[in-house]
């Protein structure tokens, strides 16, 4: 029997909502009052954001990044919200960080994507909720595992906590791609066809990492009536301290709402089983294109080696090695020989060119 959850929709969430789909934007981390309150400041003036964002502490890659102001934040938020009357959200990651939100009245906790990938946090978290009243945002975890994803949210819900939501900042991709993170939108409509009652923002800046794809993306959630964006506003991106590339300023995160194209409701989307095979076909291909990008990269260095010691670009036996591994992959996969074999000498005969080119050079 398929579960459900008594979740209440964002409008029923007790905090001044001042658009639908719901708008949260705010600096990836509040580096001092003065940019965490200048920012909040110019982004109060736009009319579509209701929460306010900003990073307390900062789980970072390497061990001197910056990692966050810390409860001091806190204190910051707390004169947000009286001065320009926006709920604030902040990233929790341990229980002793839930502590100190609820202390500081902090209106909305995140759990981010290294976090919600380790169910014992999740757990952890969890149960410093009980007996809370906050809203919690759920942020999908590294890999695209629906499972691992619903599992930290219903660790969540049975806490008690019944005004939360799903963020979809995309998958950690194990090869480079133009996007930070892969959207793999596919994996969202899984989980809004399995849970239709738990409201999906999207975080299109951690998609993107860079701000000249941000809009795209969030369009895209909107066009699949997306319950809300969550996106990176910082007041000098320039001199941020952390994910300065997919930051955007007040002024531009402004002119990007409003070149949007709002549901005007969130009514279902017709043949989602259709969309959702859109979707993945959509993602294999980006990856496909991305995959012979890189391949073609690995065969430009290895014409500039075999330039250096004179080895000639055509390599007989190792075009034959190739052709009979790939096609008895081919095979074992159950896919059509001579449809492999004409793809493989495409590639093959793109190779010979892209080497020749750079033995010109």
């Amino acid at each position: 029997m398929k579960k459900s959850y008594s979740i209440l929709p964002i409008s029923e969430w007790g905090i001044k909502i001042n658009h639908l789909p719901l708008i949260i934007a705010g600096p990836c981390s509040a580096e001092s009052f003065e940019q965490t309150y200048e920012t909040a400041k110019l982004l109060s003036t736009q009319r579509k954001i209701s929460i306010f964002r900003a990073g307390a502490w900062k789980p970072r890659t390497q061990p001197d990044d910056f990692e966050g102001i810390g409860p001091e934040a806190l204190k910051w938020l707390q004169i947000i919200k009286k001065d320009f009357n926006l709920s604030c959200a902040v990233e929790v990651l341990s229980p002793q960080q839930v502590e100190l939100c609820l202390k500081h009245n902090i209106d909305v906790l995140w759990l981010g994507t290294r976090t919600v990938s380790n169910p014992y946090s999740v757990q952890q978290i969890a149960n410093a909720l009980k007996g809370a009243h906050t809203i919690v945002l759920i942020k999908n975890p590294m890999n695209p595992d629906l499972k691992l994803w619903l599992g930290a949210i219903e660790r969540i819900y049975k806490s008690g906590i019944k005004k939360m939501a799903a963020v979809h900042r995309g998958f950690y991709p194990f090869e480079y791609t133009h996007l930070r993170n892969l959207p793999k939108w596919e994996l969202v409509i899984d989980l809004r066809t399995l849970h239709p009652e738990i409201p999906v923002i999207c975080d299109p800046s951690h998609i993107a990492g860079n701000t000249k794809y941000v809009a795209k993306i969030a369009q895209k959630a909107l066009d699949l009536c997306y319950d809300g964006l969550m996106i990176e506003s910082h007041i000098n991106p320039a001199v941020a301290l952390s994910d300065a590339q997919q930051q955007l300023t007040p002024l531009k995160l402004n002119k990007l709402l409003n070149n949007l194209s709002f549901c005007q409701k969130q009514a279902d989307i017709e043949h989602l089983e259709l969309l959702r095979l859109r979707e993945k076909i959509d993602s294999i291909d980006n990856q496909l294109i991305e995959l012979l990008s890189q391949r073609m990269e690995v065969v430009r260095q290895m014409a500039l080696y075999k330039k250096k010691n004179s080895i000639p670009i055509l390599q007989l036996k190792r075009w034959k090695e190739i052709m009979d591994s790939r096609l008895k992959k081919a095979e074992d996969l159950n896919l059509n020989h001579d449809f492999v074999k004409l793809l493989l000498e495409a590639i093959h005969l793109e190779a010979i060119r892209v080497q020749s080119e750079e033995n010109k050079s």
